[in-house]
């Protein structure tokens, strides 16, 4: 507390707390840093600025940091840490054993040395952009991830790492982060589990000039990750116009007829071209199907009328054969009975037996002797 013979002696009493330090300027004039205590300080006419900083937040920001660092080098030397990185250097910051701050490429960060302790980790990102696994986590769990780009790729993929355009490795499962510094850093993501592909209701001109509409399908897997990203833009789409310019240059060399009638052959002419172009860029291709060819709608009526026609002939034919095969038996029985009275007698009592059951009376002329024998005399006429 400031006292009446402080003011006639042109003094004051300053009050630093021990969570504090103060900055003392006279006339403007940088004076000190002064530490916990009570301190008595010139002040004639009022001269004296005061500046505290609270050492609860460790960093240094101050319009008088380069007049002190300047005009009393050896006392910011004794108060402040002093962080500067390079232009690819990454500074991971510990204060007392917990993660503080990350410093990107060419900044500086000053720190009150009694905030501490503190501990700098100097990272070169010239080479290598990756993050070592421990202090991504670390750096997760303290949420210091504004430089950091974190990529994950899962059993079953390969990740294929560029940087700034440029293919520089191949990723394994795993979680993996990089340093977001000034360079472009992207993760491409190629599946390596067995996929299949639909290409449906593709137009084709067959030899006999109908145009059908066929359904393909195909399973591959790729084999080569590089090979498939760098050669061509989209491997899968690549796999799509191989099958496509396959199948259409194959079935348009045929009929309708031969692509009814061979479609396994047909699958199989095409299958040898599109392994071929794959294997090429890293696509091995196995199974390949023409699962559906579709015809036109009046394609249809028509090849439904010609199978149609081909039935009834079928059923006419038959119903031919079975009337021949009838009379060939009555023909048959005829000549048996005339040969055989006894028989010709038999055949005369069962049908008379049989329309006897049919009706209640039944009355017969002249005998039954002539029944049949007028039968047998209109076959020898």
């Amino acid at each position: 507390m400031t006292t009446i013979l402080d003011k006639v002696l042109g003094r004051e009493r300053v009050l630093v707390k021990e969570n504090e330090r103060a900055l003392t300027l006279y006339k403007g004039e940088i004076k000190a840093v002064l530490l916990p205590g009570e301190h008595s300080l010139a002040n004639r006419r009022g001269r004296l600025e005061v500046s505290r900083h609270d050492l609860k937040n460790p960093e240094f920001v101050s319009a008088y940091e380069k007049a002190l660092f300047d005009k009393l080098p050896d006392v910011a030397a004794r108060h402040f840490t002093v962080v500067r990185t390079g232009r690819t250097d990454v500074a991971v910051i510990e204060r007392d054993g917990n993660l503080h701050a990350v410093l990107a490429p060419d900044r500086k960060l000053v720190l009150w040395t009694d905030a501490g302790p503190w501990k700098v980790a100097s990272v070169d990102t010239a080479n290598d952009l990756a993050i070592d696994p421990a202090l991504m986590r670390r750096l997760g769990q303290a949420r210091k991830t504004e430089l950091m780009f974190v990529h994950p790729v899962v059993d079953g993929q390969a990740g294929l790492l560029f940087v700034d355009g440029v293919l520089v490795r191949t990723l394994a499962a795993g979680v993996h982060a990089f340093w977001n510094v000034g360079r472009m850093v992207q993760v491409k993501v190629v599946d390596l589990k067995r996929q299949s592909l639909d290409v449906a209701g593709q137009e084709v001109l067959t030899k006999d000039r109908v145009t059908i509409r066929v359904n393909i399908a195909a399973e591959y897997q790729v084999v080569d990750p590089v090979k498939a990203v760098s050669t061509v833009k989209d491997f899968s789409e690549a796999l799509y116009r191989a099958l496509q310019y396959a199948f259409r240059k194959t079935l348009g060399a045929l009929t309708l007829d031969q692509i009814l009638e061979k479609k396994v052959t047909v699958d199989e002419e095409a299958a040898a071209k599109v392994r071929a172009d794959m294997a090429a860029i890293g696509v091995e291709v196995s199974d390949i199907a023409l699962k559906d060819v579709i015809l036109p709608g009046e394609m249809r009526e028509i090849l439904n009328q010609v199978v149609s026609a081909e039935k009834q002939a079928e059923a006419n034919v038959i119903r031919r054969r079975e009337e021949t095969n009838a009379t060939r038996s009555l023909l048959n029985t005829a000549r048996v009975m005339a040969e055989n009275p006894v028989m010709l007698r038999l055949k005369e009592l069962e049908a008379l037996e049989t329309i006897a059951g049919k009706v209640e009376r039944l009355t017969v002329h002249n005998g039954t002797g002539g029944l049949l024998n007028d039968i047998v005399k209109l076959r020898e006429n």
